[in-house]
């Protein structure tokens, strides 16, 4: 299947509430390894990026390589900027060919952010591309983007009036999920969730996925969270995973780099696996 748009992705998923794997990635090994983890569990999958990650590798980069490996992919795959608040990253990679962003203005008095989130609804629909919008921060930092102060949450109604507003196609409020390693057993408003979807049927993200239980991912996924974040999870199976190999090469005094990527790359499709099993999105593909 085709590169599909995020809307296209979430509609299905929203109707039939599991969730979609929505996973950061950070290079092209991880990029590669949660694409064949997708294509083994015949799920759908949003890669994203990080500002940090597009950065470091580059827009022109990071589309070529998402390029060169979607195509003739079996599975419905969507490129995703993560947790934006520059307009000039997310105008550059619009261009580049991204299929959605996350605009953040969470940091801006709800007004401006709606105001500004309009403006680059708008910009995305040129390129035939979706937006996921916030009106709070989630508390937690994800590559230098956010704040651990936990957000105000704002009213039902002013939720409902910025998605009219906006047209956004998911929408990320907090509801007591984090960024990073969970500290304490999260507590959820799982109400909230509901109270959203009844009054504006629009996709749920559920961000701060890492560390969630099977349990809560379901709860929320049964309520319409059908896209969901997993990026902290990528990191420590990719770092540990690394790190677990050169230990053994250190023993066995054997330096052979790629050597190496076998078992980071089957650590990262495995746990990609794992996720769109709990999610639900496994075989709807």
């Amino acid at each position: 299947m085709p590169v599909t748009p995020l809307r296209d992705m979430l509609k299905p998923a929203f109707e039939a509430r599991y969730g979609v794997p929505a996973i950061n990635i950070v290079n092209d090994l991880t990029m590669e390894s949660v694409l064949a983890g997708a294509v083994e569990a015949r799920s759908p999958v949003i890669l994203q990026t990080s500002v940090k990650t597009v950065r470091t590798v580059t827009a022109p980069v990071l589309y070529a390589m998402w390029k060169a490996m979607t195509a003739g992919i079996e599975v419905p795959v969507c490129l995703h900027l993560d947790h934006c608040p520059d307009r000039e990253v997310i105008s550059t990679c619009l261009a580049e060919g991204w299929n959605s962003v996350l605009f953040d203005a969470s940091t801006l008095p709800v007004a401006e952010n709606q105001r500004q989130t309009v403006e680059v609804v708008a910009e995305a629909r040129r390129y035939g591309a979706d937006v996921e919008g916030e009106i709070e921060s989630i508390t937690g930092q994800e590559d230098g983007v956010g704040s651990d102060e936990e957000s105000h949450r704002q009213t039902l109604e002013v939720s409902l009036a910025y998605l009219e507003a906006t047209g956004v196609d998911c929408f990320a409020p907090a509801i007591g999920n984090a960024h990073g390693t969970y500290k304490r057993a999260p507590v959820l408003d799982f109400q909230r969730v509901s109270d959203i979807v009844a009054a504006h049927p629009v996709p749920i993200a559920l961000h701060g996925g890492s560390g969630l239980t099977d349990a809560q991912f379901q709860d929320c996924i049964a309520r319409g969270c059908a896209k969901v974040n997993i990026s902290t999870a990528l990191k420590e199976t990719f770092m540990q995973s690394s790190l677990a190999y050169l230990k053994t090469a250190e023993a066995a005094g054997k330096w052979d780099p790629p050597s190496l990527f076998a078992p980071v790359a089957k650590a990262v499709r495995e746990m990609t696996v794992s996720y769109a099993t709990v999610f639900g999105s496994a075989g709807k593909a």
